[in-house]
């Protein structure tokens, strides 16, 4: 009964705090994260906050190689922008090079339906207006059903499950935060597309913190600088 209990209570929280949706991140102009494989750091994935009167435009940029014996054996690079007003959700888009595969992914909005409207590398056609680009910064996430992904438009049907409170230690800072995992609605998936990430948020902030998976390898996002 207390954890049934304490579960509804941490729902209408998340409920509380997501209905901020984008304004929540007022503050924040500029998040930095570094990337580890099997607690080597490879790489960083940036956040940059641009605002002009109601528009917001958050830039993304990743980039890592792995290396061994000094040979670059995969290296991956993507940008991406995506694109507020009025704290509504309105358009993405991004490129990738993928081990020097090209993908990519624009996303506009209907405007009969205000459904989403994407052209991907992996797929083309409508999503419901509900769906979240899988980028992690927004907190919003852990209530959706699914994601899209931010490399090739994919549509990720998802499960969220709360693990629990956790303090996470990096570098000399320790954050109060909330664990969640993340995992395909979809059991048929093959082993290689098939999601499941641990998320960590910062309690009272909803600030990523930190995320890990295991995929050849056990990778690390680690909050790095805010600003």
């Amino acid at each position: 009964m207390k954890n049934f209990l304490f579960s509804i209570g941490l729902i209408l929280f998340l409920i509380t705090k997501i209905n901020a949706h984008v304004e929540h991140y007022s503050k924040y102009n500029y998040l930095e994260y570094e990337l580890y494989r099997n607690n080597k750091l490879i790489g960083f994935h940036r956040y940059e906050f641009s605002r002009d009167d109601k528009d917001l435009n958050i830039t993304n940029e990743v980039s890592f190689k792995i290396t061994k014996l000094g040979v670059d054996l995969y290296k991956y690079y993507a940008s991406g922008v995506e694109t507020y007003k009025n704290s509504k959700f309105i358009g993405f888009t991004s490129e990738t090079n993928q081990n020097k595969k090209e993908k990519y992914v624009n996303i506009s909005i209907d405007p009969k339906d205000k459904n989403l409207i994407i052209d991907g590398s992996s797929y083309k056609g409508k999503a419901d207006k509900e769906m979240i680009i899988g980028t992690w910064w927004n907190h919003e996430i852990v209530q959706k059903k699914a994601q899209i992904s931010a490399v090739s438009g994919r549509i990720i049907e998802q499960k969220v499950k709360f693990v629990g409170k956790e303090k996470v230690k990096i570098g000399d800072k320790t954050y109060n935060t909330l664990r969640f995992n993340f995992s395909s609605a979809d059991p048929s998936l093959s082993k290689d597309k098939k999601l499941n990430t641990d998320i960590w948020y910062e309690e009272e902030t909803f600030l990523w913190v930190k995320a890990a998976f295991d995929k050849t390898g056990y990778w690390e996002y680690r909050l790095k600088t805010v600003k």
